[in-house]
């Protein structure tokens, strides 16, 4: 689960990052990596919030270290 943890934060982290941009500059990063709205974008979004997810689970029940 070390590994999982470590993935679903960096996600998180590029997630983060990708919306202070959004909000700063108006700047899309992973929309100008991978194509506005492209299915590759998508599968970046989606895990994102799969990790905010999988990070709220594991803070709720104690497994955040």
């Amino acid at each position: 689960m070390r590994g999982l943890n470590l993935i679903t934060l960096v996600l998180l982290i590029v997630g983060g990052l990708n919306w202070g941009l959004v909000g700063l500059f108006n700047f899309d990063l992973v929309a100008a990596l991978f194509g506005e709205m492209s299915t590759l974008s998508r599968i970046v979004y989606a895990l994102v919030g799969l990790s905010a997810i999988y990070q709220l689970v594991a803070l709720a029940s104690g497994r955040n270290h």
